[in-house]
């Protein structure tokens, strides 16, 4: 039985391999995905997500949402990803987006699954907060939405408080927490840095394999590694690919817990902060929150995957 899902991306790095993971897990029926506003230049991120399409040799639906957050200007993470592609380039005539915009998109695939769609919200979360504001009982039916944001009573990795997707829109993080969708939350620490880390004799086995899918994993993650490297991270991190696996791969999670989380909109010095009541403040919880993973058996999926055999149609080239 396949898992019907949408993919909401800001695509870089991770997300590729995320989007990867939507497009070629055996139980994925991947319906589309959706662009929000996030990590590098809108436009990039769309020409990220058709590379992947063409190094997997297979392509869904694409809708373009929000190119800004809902009340605050856009705030990048080029300065961690670069081009979010490892400087990668093609052809990409005859590739074109969907004209339907993604929030409606997210509303319309949302009812025809009549309860069974999931959603992985792997960037900021402005086009869900919008599919909520235009439609309150889109919460309802979404059967999950999977979120990777906010750290568990952790360290951000923007700014000491916040994490990168709910710093750039701490009020669509809000409101999508108040909004009543079941919610699994991927946090970037400490699950992240702990389990969710590929070191250099990771990378190395990986560019072993040395298939198309291994090799463009290689490109896209470069310009991040040489960045966490830098900021003290033994490797690349992988928490948008681990939000997609945790769906389709349920049994990769080994602990969790019902929390109540809540985002900090109204101070500049916590922008973003991901509250995370973990029960004893009489709080009703929201959310369960991933607190640990079987970090082998990730990374065995990823593996696996990045093995598999495909014909990308069109030559890869490095940009300029």
């Amino acid at each position: 039985m396949t898992i019907p899902l949408v993919i909401d991306t800001d695509t870089a790095q991770d997300d590729c391999v995320a989007i990867l993971a939507g497009l070629l897990t055996p139980e994925a029926d991947l319906r589309a995905i959706t662009m929000v506003a996030g990590n590098v230049g809108f436009d990039r991120q769309v020409k990220n997500a058709f590379m992947t399409f063409n190094v997997a040799d297979k392509q869904v639906p694409m809708y373009l949402g929000s190119r800004l957050p809902l009340v605050r200007p856009w705030a990048s993470a080029e300065n961690v990803h670069g081009d979010g592609a490892g400087g990668l380039d093609m052809d990409f005539t005859g590739y074109s987006p969907e004209t339907e915009h993604a929030v409606d998109a997210l509303l319309r695939l949302a009812e025809e699954a009549e309860g069974e769609l999931n959603i992985v919200a792997i960037g900021p979360l402005t086009n869900i907060a919008l599919a909520v504001r235009k439609r309150p009982e889109f919460a309802s039916q979404v059967k999950h939405l999977v979120v990777m944001g906010g750290s568990n009573n952790a360290r951000g990795n923007i700014t000491a408080a916040a994490e990168f997707n709910f710093y750039v829109d701490p009020e669509a993080a809000k409101i999508v927490f108040d909004a009543g969708f079941r919610i699994t939350v991927v946090p970037w620490a400490p699950l992240t840095l702990q389990q969710a880390v590929f070191g250099r004799d990771v990378l190395e086995r990986i560019a072993a394999i040395d298939t198309p899918l291994a090799r463009f994993f290689t490109s896209v993650c470069s310009a991040t590694l040489a960045f966490d490297e830098s900021v003290g991270i033994p490797g690349t991190t992988h928490p948008d690919s681990l939000s997609v696996a945790v769906l389709l791969r349920p049994e990769l999670i080994t602990r969790s817990a019902e929390y109540n989380v809540d985002i900090e909109t109204g101070s500049e010095l916590t922008r973003g902060y991901a509250a995370m009541s973990w029960g004893v403040h009489g709080l009703a919880p929201n959310a369960t929150v991933i607190e640990e993973i079987d970090a082998a058996g990730f990374q065995k999926y990823l593996l696996d995957m990045l093995s598999l055999s495909t014909t990308p149609p069109r030559e890869f080239r490095t940009a300029g």
